[in-house]
């Protein structure tokens, strides 16, 4: 199984970028899709989760401004994130689970950077 997230940078205070969790070895369809950030000395955190039904979730942090959306042709899921702010800094990982995992699939991060 791999996740492969990419799309961070460095964006200036109340711009926007999309991340991408591109999944192989796995459905996305058939899983909860989540993302979570984690920051220097911090724990990581959730912001956003799409089950397999469809339902979503989000950190009451991100409620507004980010969208996380699924593409099951593309077996990939995105993090659409606006009016970004500095405390959105972080590394994001994407994470794939469902019932019947003892522990989740991680990928590996993507940074992302808002300059104030």
């Amino acid at each position: 199984v791999q996740l492969q997230a990419s799309g961070g940078g460095l964006v200036q205070d109340g711009g926007a970028l999309r991340l991408s969790c591109a999944a192989s070895g796995i459905m996305v369809s058939s899983h909860y899709m989540y993302w979570d950030r984690q920051t220097p000395g911090k724990q990581r955190e959730f912001v956003a989760r799409i089950a397999p039904g469809g339902s979503i979730d989000y950190a009451d942090s991100v409620k507004g401004r980010f969208t996380i959306s699924r593409d099951n042709t593309k077996n990939s899921v995105y993090l659409q994130m606006n009016s970004l702010k500095s405390e959105d800094t972080a590394v994001y990982y994407c994470r794939a689970w469902t019932p019947a995992y003892s522990v989740p699939y991680w990928g590996q991060g993507t940074l992302v950077t808002v300059s104030s």
